[in-house]
């Protein structure tokens, strides 16, 4: 492999790892933010016990993968400096706040809120300790959207004018009202939502079908769970079909490669414009990534629609094989919006900014040796954080609540024979 094949996979793989964590971040945390609100304000005890544990148990498995995929994030920010000083050179001036932004969100003020909720059970006030739960939601879709404003100018530069071979940000408003900014964020937002209520649907049908004692607490998370994955899986298609003309807008070449129709004339034209080089992205790596995410999209839709009708009488929870269908479900959004990254960057190919730099030129001279290295160490550190992450998830998914330690007051009982329902567990209170 070539030195900028190389880099290309290093920044694929290791920003494909780390969006596994994002996108399950991005849909837990409202969905946790829901639960906890409920149970604050709740005046019957009994469901006020059971809705808090809900939100501890839920919480637990939400603050798991943010712990872990921070760190993803974190080593990730080391890669523009490393492959693609190209990149910072030339477009720095205009992406460099933005990402400046999602950086002290993310990992300031996210984090900040977050640890401020972790330990504030039993000790904060019920509005205050609420209302931090729902501030990480916020920050978090904040730091989504600073990404996406600094992705949106790699796929549309807007606002901006060329000096001396850099980029120089000339009208912020532009910039942060991009066509492919605001509704790619929308689109993740979506399938994030799509994500959190499967995962919620998924783990809870897993109980179900193991003959959980924890009925009212499984049965209101999934009920909960899916009706957010089965409203979000149908808008997210209509979202992802309204880019489509702003694609054959600004990028006509994905659309023609992605149909296989019309390339020519358009390698002719960019040609012309930007001199000799193949402008057309691989056609095979379109066709798949987006039948990927549209088939398991309306798939994921399709079930989760019929799912709600199946809450009738509970019978979607009463037939084990559906509740296992449920549980075998969780994959499919993980799967479908890598689907949609791969084709959103790599119909972007060759160019890292659009029209104005290619990736060839964004490349660092660095050599293929270092390049080997550094791909060889970031790709096993991630696929060992992911692993550890999800053995984790699924460690304190399957042994329930009894086994969460979120917002303990007093110690719990470790390794529980059982579902746990009988245990006595203590419950924080305000």
């Amino acid at each position: 492999m070539s030195a900028a094949e190389l880099a290309r996979l290093q920044f694929a793989a290791t920003t494909g790892i780390h969006w596994l964590f994002v996108i399950l971040t991005m849909g837990l945390v409202p969905i946790v933010a829901i639960m906890h609100t409920r149970a604050a304000y709740t005046r019957d005890p009994d469901k006020r016990a059971t809705r808090e544990r809900m939100t501890r148990f839920w919480g637990q498995l939400y603050v798991i993968n943010y712990a872990v995929g921070i760190a993803t994030g974190l080593v990730m920010e080391f890669q523009f400096g490393l492959s693609w000083s190209g990149l910072s050179k030339f477009a720095g001036n205009v992406f460099g706040a933005p990402l400046a932004l999602e950086t002290l969100i993310a990992f300031f003020a996210e984090s900040t809120f977050l640890g401020m909720w972790i330990f504030g059970w039993g000790r904060l006030r019920r509005g205050v300790h609420v209302t931090l739960i729902w501030l990480v939601t916020l920050t978090a879709y904040a730091s989504a959207y600073w990404i996406m404003i600094a992705n949106g100018f790699m796929q549309h530069p807007v606002g901006y004018e060329v000096r001396g071979g850099e980029a120089y940000l000339t009208d912020f408003g532009a910039l942060l009202t991009n066509p492919h900014a605001l509704l790619a964020l929308a689109h993740i937002t979506l399938a994030a939502l799509t994500t959190g209520g499967v995962f919620v649907t998924g783990i809870s049908a897993f109980h179900f079908a193991r003959g959980t004692k924890e009925i009212e607490l499984f049965r209101s998370s999934l009920r909960l769970g899916l009706w957010i994955g089965a409203v979000a899986s149908f808008f997210v298609i209509i979202v992802g079909d309204l880019q489509f003309p702003v694609l054959e807008r600004t990028q006509p070449m994905k659309m023609a490669a992605l149909e296989n129709s019309g390339v020519a004339e358009l390698q002719a034209q960019l040609v012309t414009e930007h001199g000799p080089a193949d402008y057309a992205p691989p056609h095979g790596w379109l066709r798949v990534s987006m039948d990927t995410m549209t088939i398991i999209g309306n798939t994921v839709s399709t079930v989760t629609l019929i799912a709600v009708c199946l809450l009738w009488k509970d019978w979607l929870v009463r037939r084990r094989p559906l509740a296992y269908l449920m549980t075998a479900m969780i994959p499919l959004p993980f799967i479908a919006s890598a689907g949609g990254w791969v084709f959103r960057e790599v119909g972007r190919q060759p160019w890292l900014v659009y029209g104005e730099l290619t990736v060839n030129d964004a490349l660092s001279h660095v050599s293929r040796t270092s390049l080997v290295v550094s791909c060889t160490a970031f790709i096993t550190v991630f696929v060992a954080l992911a692993a550890v992450n999800w053995s984790l998830i699924a460690r304190f998914a399957r042994r329930g609540p009894h086994a969460t330690q979120l917002g303990a007051t007093e110690p719990l009982p470790h390794d529980v024979p059982g579902d746990g329902a009988d245990e006595k567990q203590p419950v924080p209170t305000y």
